[in-house]
């Protein structure tokens, strides 16, 4: 058993430094850890597939099926185009109008679609008011982080912690939905006096954005009515899923199935456009962190935690905040909470009582993601598309920014979850 221990904590200890080193794909790395651990007899396949979590691979495949659907509807720039009209130009407003809308898009789309769908028409109107768009899309960075973590389906750890914990969509809402208010007004807040006060453009360029016209960014009329009415329901789905007694990746693919019936659009286009790559990797992962399950690891990591803490709740809900916050600032946040969720889950089996560790987790991995460029997916592609357009975004230059905001964000996610649990 011993020597079995030690091939599970190898295996995982190069997958993951593979994964950060990126000199393998990410997935490569996570599937070829999985081959391996079967074939140095650590897990059987039977094994290997008790450990993956179908529930949050089934939620994954239908929003990014869902997703693919309704932006070929030109919804998501309809939205954008109107929000800067309604700010009338005034590019402060711009900025807030547009970090509003990516934390909601964020709550309820997978953090990087919302990126994509929004730096490029940021990017578009700032040049249209002949400004600098590199403010505008840190903010985006730090609101699609922040907006992520208020929901379900958020961002990918959530998925994971919810599947593990069996936590509702509600659950979410009400218990981390009044932090993530909070954490976003400060966010706005704080972004005025950085950027937002000292933004200025003249009134030919502010007239270029309000002669935009949103009707004309939208590319099937038909399907935009379709999305508007599904989304609804999708969000009432996923608000009654645990009272319905289904889970909530049956929510996510009967939506899919269904927009992909009467959505009309290319159905070999849009699952080939699914990120399969992700899937692998998730499916990979939970097989890797499974082996360390399987022969005691996590249960002996589940010991030390609790006897280095004594056991003590509020001690460990917080000690988890802030590793899940620092860490996930420099590290991919999915394969840390991937390995947290066995451990909290081996802590109840103890008696502990572990409800706020799973929202002292999340909020940990999904905030810190705005530490760095590099914290989470989102961050990556959004400063990519700067970069194409010519404004690049520095390591540095972020770091000024996301780091601090990162502090403040998790010092306001201590005081909530002390005042709420303690």
């Amino acid at each position: 058993m011993i020597s079995q221990q030690f091939i599970s904590i190898v295996i995982f200890i190069v997958v993951i430094v593979a994964i950060m080193s990126e000199k393998v794909h990410r997935a490569v790395a996570a599937i070829t850890g999985s081959v391996l651990l079967v074939l140095l007899r650590v897990l059987s396949i039977d094994a290997c597939i008790s450990y993956i979590d179908f529930n949050t691979i089934g939620v994954l495949i239908g929003m990014m099926l869902f997703v693919a659907v309704v932006k070929n509807s030109g919804i998501f720039e309809y939205i954008a185009i109107k929000a800067a009209k309604l700010a009338k130009g005034n590019p402060w407003k711009i900025m807030m109008f547009f970090m509003l809308l990516t934390a909601v898009l964020s709550a309820f789309l997978d953090n990087v679609t919302t990126v994509l769908l929004m730096g490029p028409m940021t990017i578009a109107i700032t040049r249209m008011l002949k400004i600098n768009p590199v403010p505008f899309l840190m903010t985006q960075i730090l609101s699609s982080n922040v907006g992520g973590t208020a929901t379900l389906i958020g961002d990918p750890p959530n998925i994971m912690i919810g599947s593990a914990a069996h936590l509702s969509f509600m659950d979410f809402i009400v218990n981390l939905g009044p932090a993530i208010l909070v954490i976003l007004a400060i966010t706005i807040l704080c972004v005025y006096f950085i950027y937002g006060r000292h933004l200025i453009v003249d009134d030919s360029a502010i007239q270029e954005v309000l002669k935009l016209d949103e009707r004309k960014s939208v590319k099937d009329p038909s399907l935009m009515r379709k999305s508007v009415i599904l989304t609804f329901f999708v969000a009432i789905g996923f608000m009654l899923h645990s009272t319905l007694g289904i889970e909530s990746c049956i929510v996510a693919l009967t939506a899919a199935c269904i927009i992909l019936i009467v959505g009309k659009q290319d159905v070999d286009e849009i699952i080939a456009g699914v990120e399969w790559s992700t899937i692998v990797f998730f499916t990979g992962l939970f097989i890797v962190v499974g082996g360390m399950v399987e022969v005691g690891v996590i249960d002996k990591l589940a010991h030390l935690l609790m006897k280095a803490t004594e056991g003590h709740m509020a001690v460990t809900m917080l000690a988890l905040l802030w590793i899940s916050a620092i860490l996930s600032s420099i590290l991919d946040n999915i394969p840390f909470v991937a390995t947290l969720i066995p451990l909290i889950l081996t802590m109840e089996q103890s008696g502990l009582n572990v409800t706020p560790l799973w929202w002292a987790i999340s909020l940990g991995a999904c905030l810190g993601g705005n530490g760095t460029l590099i914290g989470a997916s989102a961050n990556v592609v959004l400063s990519g598309i700067s970069n194409k357009h010519g404004y690049p975004i520095t390591f540095v230059q972020y770091l000024k920014i996301g780091y601090p905001m990162m502090i403040l964000s998790v010092v306001l996610s201590t005081i909530y979850l002390v005042v709420r649990f303690v």
